[in-house]
């Protein structure tokens, strides 16, 4: 299913499924005579379906969780963007439940499939990661968690999906989302007993752990760049990464201006490789990128390296500009210079937790997505990454090649 899709579907017909849903769960209830108590933190739920980058933000609050309570923990997101999860394996595979989205009928089905899972591992906590998606507050009612921990309007208005977390945590659009994922599990951990996060942040809670470095896998990756230039040898890699997901496809740059970034950097230099990045579907994509240019120390790699080795991939980089999409985010684990381009997004609420610098307009209009609209905008001008010139992205990535010689 395509995104709008989804939206319609959650929509339309999740908010009458909530409602539903919250008188049922109201009259049972009321009439097993249940309690509310505080969460049982010995096995926890986390549901993420739909952010590959969102799996790597929420990493040093499941840890927290882990460390403070000991749980066990378990994830639940699309098939298609497990592998994020993989990175810094806070969740073994065992504890995913990888949910499928190719049609309806499927979609269903995974969804029994799902309550049987939470059944089978006893599931006391879950906790909804997603920005107010009616879907992801059915699938917490549905797993038979007593305590479910999510984002509440509060007194805001709208954004309507019953009454199904009794956990709530009013959402704050105005942090980064690191620290709207700590709150969540802050209030899952009682530090504060009403909607408002109003536990203080510890120095250094925040911080992303690094993944662990395979060294087989860096002589594989190595060898790779070999058969795409083979007389590299000392220059220093330099990664483009010019698609981002069809989630947002606003978020891409134009592929002429990655390309006068890319000639105006191998002019300056001629100690580096650009590797052009992306899935096995973007490979089209990219190579028209790389024929813009026209030069052989720019290869195209959509495709050729496997998620696995993307981490060996950026452990040996020098520096990548990207979109504002998930390998911003998969970079963070590594000590990578990252540069990222937004444009309806926010880097104050999604600037990737590792070393990473913003080239951001922030236009009266900016960010035009949110949890309000559910991340839909339909504004196709894009002036506010249209109008992220080539001059400052090449002068600032330039400036940082020279210092690094």
């Amino acid at each position: 299913m395509n995104v709008d899709s989804m939206r319609k579907i959650d929509r339309r017909v999740g908010v009458p499924l909530c409602f539903f849903m919250s008188i049922l769960i109201g009259i049972s209830t009321r009439i097993r005579f249940i309690k509310k108590k505080k969460p049982d933190l010995k096995r926890v739920l986390f549901i993420e379906l739909s952010e590959m980058g969102s799996a790597i933000i929420v990493d040093p609050a499941m840890r927290k969780l882990q460390q403070a309570a000991g749980s066990e923990l378990f994830f639940a997101i699309f098939e298609d963007n497990y592998k994020s999860l993989e990175l810094l394996q806070t969740v073994t595979e065992e504890n995913a439940f990888k949910m499928r989205s190719n049609n309806l009928f499927v979609l269903a089905l995974d969804v029994l499939r799902f309550m049987v899972w939470c059944r089978k591992n006893k599931i006391n906590t879950v906790i909804d990661l997603e920005l107010f998606s009616r879907f992801t507050a059915l699938l917490c009612a549905l797993s038979g968690a007593r305590a479910r921990i999510g984002y509440a309007s509060h007194h805001d208005e709208g954004l309507y999906r019953g009454n199904l977390i009794n956990f709530p945590v009013r959402y704050n659009p105005h942090v980064h989302m690191s620290v709207n994922f700590m709150s969540l599990v802050n209030t899952t951990l009682g530090y504060h007993d009403n909607p408002y996060a109003t536990t203080p942040l510890i120095p250094g809670e925040l911080t992303l752990v690094k993944a662990k470095i395979n060294n087989e896998r860096v002589a594989e990756v190595k060898n790779k760049i070999r058969e795409l230039y083979p007389s590299w040898k000392k220059e220093r890699l330099v990664l483009l990464n010019v698609n981002a997901s069809d989630l947002l496809p606003q978020r891409r740059w134009l592929p002429d201006n990655f390309a006068v970034v890319a000639r105006h950097l191998l002019t300056q230099f001629d100690d580096i490789l650009l590797i052009g990045t992306g899935a096995p579907k973007e490979r089209e994509y990219v190579q028209n990128v790389v024929d813009m240019v026209g030069d052989k120390r720019f290869v195209n790699s959509a495709g050729v390296f496997k998620f696995e080795e993307l981490v060996p991939l950026y452990s040996i980089c020098t520096t990548m500009l990207t979109n504002d999409s998930g390998p911003a985010h998969f970079a963070a684990v590594t000590d990578l210079k990252v540069f990222v381009i937004f444009g309806p997004e926010t880097p104050a609420l999604y600037l990737p937790m590792g070393n990473a610098e913003p080239f951001y307009l922030g236009l009266p209009c900016s960010p035009c997505v949110s949890a309000a609209n559910h991340r839909k905008t339909s504004c196709i001008t894009r002036p506010c990454i249209t109008g992220i010139s080539t001059d400052w992205v090449k002068g600032r990535v330039a400036e940082y090649l020279k210092k690094g010689k």
